[in-house]
């Protein structure tokens, strides 16, 4: 599946017509805290806790949250990685700070 096939069929299950980007922008984060609190059970617990379904989740925030602010995700996507190429060719994926 091409990321804007799934960024326009994601748009069609989003309901809320009040307040759309701090929903959004709420969910996504609750959802990383859900990815977030299953790796800390696998690592505490040492097992298999299945991340799929929440990855799932924080892809279709992602995925409307990017439509309902006009960007698509391939451009998204495109440029993330070429942002990490410049960074791999200059020999500063470590560190931190948007201008490296």
């Amino acid at each position: 599946m091409e990321l804007n096939d799934y960024q326009n069929q994601a748009r069609q299950t989003f309901i809320v017509e009040d307040k759309r980007l701090s929903y959004l922008g709420l969910g996504l984060n609750g959802e990383a805290g859900e990815v977030a609190e299953r790796l800390k059970k696998r690592i505490r617990d040492d097992n298999e806790e299945n991340l799929k379904a929440e990855l799932g989740d924080v892809l279709w925030y992602t995925a409307v949250l990017a439509d309902e602010l006009g960007y698509d995700l391939d451009e998204i996507a495109s440029g993330n990685l070429a942002k990490l190429e410049s960074r791999a060719e200059r020999n500063k994926l470590q560190g931190d700070g948007d201008d490296r």
